[in-house]
């Protein structure tokens, strides 16, 4: 008994003790639990940066995709499509030449088939004064002669004597009915001599085209295998229509000082039935077709740009455009057709690189 109470304040000490260690080991858990607090919040501050992160990274993403488009924006604007590039060495090779979209007038032509013939007011029926025999011929046919020359010597059936028969106006010899020793009636032409220095062009009219063809109008004439053209006017339209044919006729007095324009010679006539006053138009030698657009190659920088156009009125010369370009605006006239051959090819090898 004495033992155990001589325990008792050792056995109160121990249990003193065995409770603060609990409570001790209470306290060194919250510092436990507040470092993982400060864990979880740095973890929490992490994730945020993270997602902070991945929020930029969209964006820097969008940046990047903004920098494309507004590049590709740019090249869209400045890109090389329909425009050929020549150096002025290469220009001069190609022989194009450089014309102006302007003002004009743009005459609207008829074009009706004719034949050339002789100008009957420039004709002459050589007929002798006197019946006889033919003693002499001294002229042929074909051949130049001039007025008073004597064509031939005709002895006379009453008097037996000879006379001269003479040309009437200067000419050529284009018919010779005529022999040496052959009798010749006072009733005949031997001679027929026409001045071919003027031609008359008989223009077929169609009953369709009559109204619109006059006297005073001017006609431009040209002819196969002949590489100049003729110019002149009508000065006569035939009130008749014939019943057959459908057609009259429109005659032009075409001067021919160098005798092109021979007759019997089929010939194009383009009548000129009215003009028409055209704000803008471009020479038809620049008009060209790039696949299947109407197209003119304006001058930029040191190359051209098909530019697509509407044409209206055209004479053969000259084309009216609607729309596409401006007064004052240069393009290729001469040769624009290698511009087109290079568009082309330059257009064919891009389509191949892709």
């Amino acid at each position: 008994m004495t033992n155990l109470q001589g325990l008792m304040p050792w056995l109160a000490l121990f249990l003193v003790l065995g409770v603060s260690g609990c409570g001790d080991g209470n306290k060194h858990s919250e510092p436990g639990q507040s470092a993982s607090a400060e864990a979880g919040e740095h973890a929490h501050e992490g994730a945020a940066t993270d997602e902070h992160g991945h929020e930029e990274e969209p964006v820097a993403h969008e940046g990047h995709g903004g920098e494309a488009d507004e590049h590709g924006s740019e090249e869209g604007e400045g890109n090389d499509e329909g425009r050929v590039t020549l150096n002025a060495a290469q220009r001069e090779s190609a022989a194009i030449t450089i014309g102006t979209a302007m003002p004009r007038e743009i005459v609207i032509a008829q074009e009706l088939p004719g034949e050339v013939v002789v100008n009957a007011d420039r004709l002459a029926h050589v007929v002798p004064r006197f019946p006889g025999i033919v003693r002499e011929v001294r002229k042929k046919l074909g051949e130049a002669v001039r007025a008073g020359d004597v064509l031939a010597i005709v002895e006379a059936n009453e008097s037996l004597a000879p006379y001269e028969v003479k040309a009437l106006i200067s000419g050529t010899v284009i018919e010779k009915h005529i022999t040496l020793g052959e009798y010749v009636s006072d009733q005949q032409d031997i001679y027929v001599i026409a001045d071919l220095s003027s031609v008359w062009v008989n223009v077929t009219v169609y009953a369709r085209d009559l109204e619109r063809v006059r006297v005073g109008q001017a006609v431009t004439i040209q002819a196969a295998g002949i590489a100049e053209t003729a110019e002149g006017k009508i000065d006569y339209v035939g009130p008749l229509v014939g019943e057959a044919t459908r057609t009259s006729i429109a005659r032009v007095v075409l001067p021919n000082a160098r005798g092109v324009w021979r007759p019997g010679l089929f010939v194009t006539a383009r009548v000129q039935t009215e003009s028409v006053e055209a704000p803008l138009v471009v020479a038809d030698k620049a008009i060209q077709n790039v696949r299947g657009q109407t197209v003119v190659f304006v001058v930029e920088g040191d190359g051209f740009r098909a530019q697509p156009v509407t044409i209206g009125t055209t004479d053969g010369e000259w084309t009216e455009i609607l729309s596409g370009l401006r007064p004052g605006q240069s393009v290729a006239v001469e040769n624009s057709f290698i511009l087109k051959s290079e568009l082309l090819k330059s257009e064919a090898g891009h389509g191949h690189g892709h």
